[in-house]
C-alpha cells in the first residue's frame, strides 16, 4: 500500500522506528510508476567521535537498505526543510525529532562566547505549519521517552515535558501514529 498521507512513527532506543521509516520509503519508491524520490532529513549533529562514528554507521546502513534514498543534513531549520523538500512526487522522511529538539534546546556559543538561546516551541510552531503546507507525504521519527521513571534533574524532566508536548502535536497533525516496541508496529492511529 503506498503511503499518501503523514506518518509519526515513535518509540524507544533501537525500537525499530528508524527501518520502520525506511521501510516506508522504500515501499515509496518501489510503488512508483512514475519517478518519485524519497529524501531524509537528518537532525543529528557530531559532537564527538563516537556519534561520528554512530552517524557514519547510519548513513552506511541507509545506502544499503534503501538505495533511492537522498539524505539531508538539518539540525536546526527543520520547518524550512520540510516545505523545501515537499513536492508530491517527494516523500520525505525526518529522523529524529527527539535530537532535533536537543539542539534547539543546546545553548549556542558564537565566536565571542556569546550564548544564544532559541525559542523551541517557534520552531515547533513552524514544524507544524510545515507539515500542514507539505505537498507530499512526510514520515517523522520521535523518541518516546516519556515511559520510565520521572528524572531526577530539573533539566531532564522539562526536555522532558517539552518532548511530551512536541509528540502529542506532531501526532495530533499526522494521520497516521505508530508506536515501535522491539521491531513490532502498533498502531495508534490511523485513518479512518
Amino acid at each position: 500500500m503506498p503511503l499518501i498521507e503523514h506518518e509519526f512513527i515513535l518509540g524507544g532506543q533501537k525500537s525499530g522506528k528508524s527501518r520502520r521509516a525506511e521501510q516506508r520509503a522504500a515501499d515509496w519508491l518501489a510503488a512508483a510508476s512514475t519517478p518519485r524520490r524519497a529524501v531524509l532529513i537528518a537532525t543529528a549533529q557530531a559532537h564527538d567521535d563516537e556519534m561520528r562514528e554512530r552517524i557514519a554507521r547510519h548513513q552506511s546502513d541507509r545506502a544499503e537498505r534503501v538505495p533511492g534514498l537522498q539524505t539531508l543534513e538539518e539540525p536546526i531549520e527543520l520547518g524550512r526543510a520540510i516545505v523545501t523538500q515537499s513536492a508530491p512526487d517527494t516523500l520525505v522522511v525526518v529522523d529524529c525529532l527527539t535530537l532535533w529538539l536537543t539542539n534547539l534546546l543546546m545553548p549556542l556559543r558564537t565566536e565571542g562566547a556569546a550564548v544564544v538561546t532559541r525559542t523551541p516551541s517557534a520552531h515547533a510552531t513552524l514544524l507544524l505549519i510545515a507539515l500542514r503546507e507539505a505537498r507530499g507525504p512526510v514520515v517523522l521519527v520521535g523518541n518516546e521517552i516519556g515511559l520510565g521513571v520521572i528524572p531526577l534533574g530539573r533539566e531532564t524532566r522539562a526536555f522532558v515535558d517539552v518532548l511530551g508536548r512536541l509528540n502529542q502535536d506532531v501526532a495530533a497533525a499526522c494521520h497516521r501514529v505508530t508506536l515501535m516496541a522491539a521491531g513490532l508496529p502498533l498502531t495508534l492511529k490511523a485513518p479512518a
